[in-house]
């Protein structure tokens, strides 16, 4: 249930990536496909693989090849297919990703604004960077967080702190935007208020039946529930 009235005051606001900003899955589906296949193991949906998107890369070929959300493969075949995946994913990172409706649209409005703006995500640096220019969206953030650029990842709440630290700001005041149980946990970790869209990657589940403080349907629609503190 939402805690706060609306609008609610913040000072800047973090955004995820995968499922948040932009639709990767296609590109992460057909990377899963490459590596199952050079490991001769037969391909997964694209639906399923949607769903074991969440916590990293290497989180994301563990469930691939176990074939589940929380199954545990041989370690030496993961050991081996890992940097396979890494390898796949290079070569498809972008070609079929798409921004999500309103995304633009509500990176223009905070800009305008005035809100400084994080990019807070589980993927790996070499990935997200491309990514993010590719797309033509990076010039909106300051700060880029990855999944590797500090000594722990989302759900853990030190990407947020961090990304506090770096603007100045107590948790309160910063608002996280994302897709899924990694953001809510982080941010309610953290001290900060999180929002969550509707169409992202939750590992199956519905944010509906998240702690959040709003569901919102695209990144346009957060604007409208926040002023600048």
């Amino acid at each position: 249930m939402p805690r706060n009235n609306f609008p609610l005051p913040v000072k800047a606001v973090m955004i995820d990536l995968d499922g948040t900003l932009l639709d990767t899955v296609k590109d992460l589906a057909i990377a899963v496909n490459l590596m199952l296949e050079q490991v001769g193991r037969p391909p997964l949906d694209e639906t399923l693989v949607r769903a074991f998107v969440g916590k990293g890369i290497p989180n994301l070929v563990k469930r691939a090849l176990a074939g589940s959300l929380n199954g545990e493969p041989d370690p030496v075949l993961f050991e081996r297919a890992l940097p396979l995946y890494l390898d796949c994913y290079a070569g498809v990172n972008g070609k079929y990703t798409t921004l999500y409706p309103g995304v633009r649209e509500g990176l223009e409005e905070l800009e305008r604004a005035g809100f400084p703006l994080a990019c807070v995500t589980n993927k790996s640096e070499r990935f997200t960077l491309p990514l993010l220019a590719q797309m033509r969206i990076d010039h909106y953030f300051s700060i880029v967080i990855a999944g590797d650029t500090l000594p722990q990842k989302k759900p853990d709440p030190l990407p947020l702190t961090h990304t506090c630290r770096h603007f100045g700001i107590v948790p309160a005041q910063m608002l996280m935007v994302g897709d899924s149980l990694n953001d809510a946990q982080a941010a309610r970790a953290a001290g900060c208020p999180v929002f969550c869209v509707t169409y992202g990657y939750n590992e199956g589940a519905d944010v509906r039946e998240l702690d959040v403080d709003a569901i919102v349907g695209s990144l346009l629609e957060a604007t409208r529930l926040i002023t600048k503190s």
